[in-house]
């Protein structure tokens, strides 16, 4: 396309009679589609996208997979903590954690968490649980209804698994568990999903499934394929409970000689810190799936870094931060009970989000399938321990605020 043809189209969007997204319907190209498209905002803001255009990146992966209205890239400062040990079940070795963030001292902390880590042998990682889920919401006439249904559903659950898995290549369906409320019926399905995380791919084969279940089962009424019993990107006790993606537990024990060197303190400080913060603190203030102390950081970090669904923060970082005092050494261990991360699908094919999962070498499919998948929730519970250990360390000795002052308020 020649810069007369596209000046035509970004005068076209800035006066309004062409909308942002039929200018990719209007251009072939999504390179020029973006840069129309961007450059017709400049003109209807008064803004320059200068920085957000500069960026380096083919616009036709993204087109029709990740995002619509695109202008460009938002740049995300990319740092790395490690080599991180891990003794998973699935990950065994050392590895280079990438975390995107623009916190200052966030790397640094999880650094010397990792220190610590390392000095004790490493962390030990598994996976206690794996299955994506989707709870589509029934209605019916009655109760009487619905306990007919009830009894219907065990007895038809093959049929519905086999409609449910004809629509994926990996996914299979591990099981249903029916909710009720009233009239309502919430069937929680759920799918292991190989290395992807899954949710489209649970979404997709549910709608089948609830398409043979009102086809087969007279007075069963779909009322959404998502009722909320998922729990899809909420905090709920059904996640923290049951599960949703991986529930990952990650332990280690860090000697009295390891927390005098590296942190300065003791077993008996940093367990004090964790009960009275954690588990009081949050008791207290009302909390039902959060008993850490900062989980979200590194999750969000990560989940930027390596192309995951950003919105799943919410109950990704849901868990717990379990410490004791074994003579006058600290166990501690951290359960992350719905991560929901992938490997493969979404945007952890674009070009970044790729390198920084290859960087663990847990890039797309893993052989077998699912295998890369369940490495990298490893690794990120262990990742997720090294920041816990820390931050208890650095509350235990009063210099949370000191290391904020010299890591994140730069005054150049």
């Amino acid at each position: 396309m020649n810069d007369d043809e596209k000046e035509e189209l970004i005068k076209r969007a800035a006066r309004g009679e062409l909308a942002l997204h039929q200018i990719d319907k209007e251009v072939a190209d999504a390179n020029d589609a973006v840069e129309i498209r961007r450059k017709a905002i400049e003109r209807l803001t008064g803004s320059k996208l200068h920085s957000i255009g500069s960026a380096g990146m083919d616009y036709s992966m993204v087109r029709g997979r990740n995002a619509e209205n695109v202008v460009g890239v938002a740049t995300v400062p990319l740092g790395v903590i490690g080599p991180l040990k891990v003794n998973g079940g699935h990950f065994r070795g050392e590895t280079y954690v990438p975390l995107a963030t623009t916190e200052g001292a966030l790397i640094a902390s999880l650094s010397r968490g990792v220190k610590a880590l390392n000095m004790s042998g490493g962390a030990t990682a598994r996976v206690v649980k794996d299955g994506m889920t989707r709870g589509p919401v029934f209605k019916f006439d009655s109760i009487v209804d619905v306990e007919r249904f009830l009894a219907w559903l065990p007895q038809n659950y093959e049929n519905i698994r086999k409609v449910a898995e004809a629509t994926t290549q990996h996914g299979e369906l591990q099981g249903i568990a029916p909710y009720v409320t009233g009239n309502n019926v919430f069937l929680r399905f759920r799918y292991s999903t190989g290395d992807a995380m899954g949710m489209n791919m649970a979404t997709v084969a549910t709608e089948a499934a609830c398409k043979h279940i009102e086809d087969n089962f007279k007075g069963a009424t779909l009322v959404a394929v998502s009722g909320n019993m998922c729990s899809d990107k909420k905090q709920s006790l059904v996640n923290s409970i049951d599960g949703r993606g991986k529930t990952v537990v990650a332990e280690a024990l860090i000697t009295k000689k390891v927390l005098k060197d590296v942190f300065g303190t003791t077993a008996y400080a940093v367990n004090d810190v964790n009960f009275r913060k954690n588990w009081v603190g949050s008791a207290r203030a009302g909390s039902t799936t959060q008993f850490n102390a900062h989980f979200a950081n590194t999750i969000a970090a990560l989940f930027l870094a390596t192309g995951q669904d950003a919105a799943q923060v919410v109950e990704s970082s849901s868990g717990y931060t379990w410490t004791e005092v074994r003579g006058n050494d600290l166990y501690i261990s951290v359960t992350l009970t719905s991560l929901e991360v992938g490997t493969k699908g979404g945007g952890t094919g674009l070009p970044t989000q790729s390198e920084a999962l290859s960087l663990m070498k847990v890039s797309g499919s893993g052989d077998p399938v699912g295998s890369n998948a369940l490495k990298f929730a490893e690794i990120a519970a262990s990742a997720v321990m090294s920041g816990e250990l820390n931050l208890l360390a650095a509350l235990a000795t009063r210099e949370l605020g000191k290391a904020h002052q010299k890591l994140g308020r730069s005054k150049v």
